[in-house]
């Protein structure tokens, strides 16, 4: 059976992004990014993927991606409807009305319900991209997490899980650190 794998970048504090979505506060590094490229190339926007060298790249872990329409609307500001066109693109949003792009699915229901389905089909893991809205939904059908802490304290934003107390155990797998302080660390559900 497919897993539902929560790939994230995380700060100190547990932040996924600043208040108002930032994301350019993480400290990047080109040997990360590389690594980055080169074990989870699926996870790469569609558009940036010529500038990386990624286009004509198969996908190795994922090819599902689940994202809530927080994470799904920095590309729609710029012009893009199909951020992840190499995978399927589920959209959990229930004020969007109809999807801007039919390579966009729109899950306007329960996301639970959604990812149960999806699990059932033939195929690469499923790949929750964001927000902590959605992860925190989620958190009942998450099997691992492959998690991209980064040496920096964002003091407020977007937590990784937003929901109801649910205290859920993972068991650490495997870790790698970069030149930039920056570690990946891969968790199990326990």
């Amino acid at each position: 059976m497919r897993k539902l794998i929560y790939y994230v970048a995380v700060t100190l504090d547990g932040y996924i992004a600043g208040p108002g979505g930032e994301i350019d506060f993480y400290p990047l590094s080109d040997t990360m990014a590389a690594w980055i490229n080169e074990r989870y190339p699926d996870t790469v926007p569609t558009h940036i993927r010529p500038q990386a060298g990624l286009e004509n790249t198969a996908n190795r872990a994922f090819d599902t991606v689940i994202m809530g329409r927080g994470t799904y609307e920095p590309a729609l500001e710029i012009g893009i409807t199909s951020p992840y066109a190499h995978l399927r693109q589920l959209v959990v949003s229930t004020t969007l009305g109809t999807s801007p792009d039919p390579a966009v699915e729109l899950v306007p229901g329960d996301p639970v319900e959604a990812v149960r389905k999806l699990k059932q089909e033939d195929g690469l893991d499923i790949w929750v991209a964001g927000g902590g809205q959605l992860a925190g939904a989620l958190l009942p059908e998450i099997d691992g997490l492959i998690v991209k802490s980064y040496p920096v304290v964002a003091g407020a934003g977007i937590p990784a899980f937003a929901g109801p107390f649910r205290p859920t155990a993972f068991t650490r797998t495997d870790s790698i650190s970069f030149d930039n302080g920056g570690t990946v660390t891969w968790f199990e559900r326990a």
